[in-house]
């Protein structure tokens, strides 16, 4: 007999959707009932903080939360919520105010208070925690592949990013845990794993396996027909990850290596690790291993403080010169208690919101150049949508593709592929 209703919401990036998912799988199993509408008895926010309009909007949906059901319980959790005091969450309509390394306690901490017990909140102090968060994900049921964090934290500091303040230090994911959780979501039918981190890259830096050794662990697990990384910084990619990808037969040939800058005296003042030489080295290296038709797509942050026009030219070149598919683009913001919230120089916000849309253009140029390579060819599709004859969802090379005829959710058919439009491919159904 169901309990409760729940309801969940993620903002941000793909560890938030996994911790999300993750948390529905543990309130389902404690009898609860996930909802979409409002008709809720506790409702979830995993927040995100990446930039200001993500604290917006966090603020946002929690406002919303609280006028759609002035006597339900609100709960915020992530990244937003590491960062703000109990006070001003209570001020903004929150009942419940669990910290980053303790979202496995989201779900008693909810079933205590919906029964009777007073609300009360739980932190981490995450500079120092190595505590990893025991959440489980039973089967995908906010997204229709299987996002799996394996590792949290980041101590890089990029000098405009809030993260690892809110993150904490790095840590990773016992390897058997993730094993068994692999095994539940191939089971409950889910046939594309994609492995998420903080930083990625920082798989088991504190000892034992690797990056790759994880990777080639999950790739000989039974039932698996996909994996895919989520964001991995360019410096974290060795040559034993570079082998381990390339060997996989089932790991999928795109790659997100965010660039930031094309720059060199720009990615010095961000404190990226790399170069704009380097990352188109990396590249050549990845090409090289895994194929010319290796997807790889990236995140571009403009109007950062010294970007002068010269510096977003050599941004427009790499885009260029490294044959980017994907590009995502969003404006620098400030983030208090970050080292770039007091660099000078910073382009007005005119001139950022300007070349935020020339870099949206330049993809746009770029995606359709590098999907219409696949035009009268064939490709494996896993279906994500059904509709009025059509069948939708992402190629191996994570490309949109829309197709004449039948199959059915999770099930991967091949295609023909007739045409592209606007970085999306069109085609037909040719075998089961």
């Amino acid at each position: 007999m169901t309990e409760f209703s729940v309801r969940i919401k993620a903002l941000g990036c793909r560890t938030n959707l996994y911790e999300a998912d993750a948390i529905a799988s543990a309130f389902t199993r404690a009898g609860c009932r996930i909802t979409e509408g409002n008709d809720w008895d506790a409702a979830v926010l995993v927040s995100c903080s990446v930039t200001a309009e993500a604290d917006r909007k966090s603020r946002q949906i929690v406002r919303r939360f609280r006028r759609a059901s002035p006597e339900g319980l609100v709960v915020a959790t992530g990244c937003w919520a590491q960062g703000i005091s109990y006070d001003e969450a209570k001020a903004l309509g929150v009942d419940l105010l669990v910290g980053n390394r303790r979202k496995d306690e989201v779900v008693p901490l909810v079933m205590e208070t919906l029964r009777g017990g007073v609300p009360h909140g739980v932190m981490e102090t995450v500079a120092t925690s190595s505590r990893w968060e025991s959440l489980f994900l039973d089967r995908p049921s906010l997204t229709t592949r299987a996002f799996l964090k394996v590792q949290d934290g980041c101590d890089h500091f990029c000098s405009y990013c809030i993260i690892p303040f809110l993150r904490g230090k790095p840590v990773s994911r016992p390897l058997d845990d993730l094993e068994r959780e692999v095994r539940s979501v191939v089971e409950s039918g889910c046939p594309e794993i994609v492995l998420t981190g903080v930083h990625l890259g920082l798989y088991g830096r504190e000892g034992g396996p690797g990056l790759a050794d994880l990777l080639r662990a999950v790739g000989a697990i039974d039932g698996v027909k996909r994996i895919r990384f989520g964001s991995l910084e360019p410096f974290s990619v060795g040559d034993d990850l570079l082998d381990a990808m390339a060997e996989i037969e089932s790991f999928c040939p795109h790659l997100h290596l965010p660039l930031q800058s094309g720059d060199d005296r720009v990615l010095n003042a961000m404190g990226r690790g790399h170069t704009a030489d380097e990352y188109l080295s990396l590249l050549d290296r990845i090409k090289s291993a895994m194929g010319e038709d290796v997807h790889i797509s990236t995140d571009i942050l403009v109007g950062f403080p010294g970007e002068d026009d010269l510096a977003f030219a050599n941004t427009l070149s790499v885009l260029e010169l490294g044959g980017i598919g994907r590009i995502h683009s969003f404006p620098y913001s400030p983030r208090k208690g970050t080292k770039a919230a007091s660099l000078p120089d910073r382009p007005p916000k005119s001139i950022a919101e300007e070349r935020c849309k020339t870099v949206i253009e330049k993809g746009r140029e770029l995606l359709d150049r590098y999907v219409s390579r696949w035009v009268g060819k064939e490709e494996l599709l896993l279906i994500e949508e059904v509709s009025e004859g059509r069948v939708s969802g992402y190629t191996p090379h994570f490309i949109r593709l829309s197709a004449l005829g039948c199959g059915k959710v999770d099930g991967i058919v091949r295609c023909r592929i007739a045409d592209m439009v606007d970085g999306e491919l069109r085609g037909e159904v040719i075998s089961p």
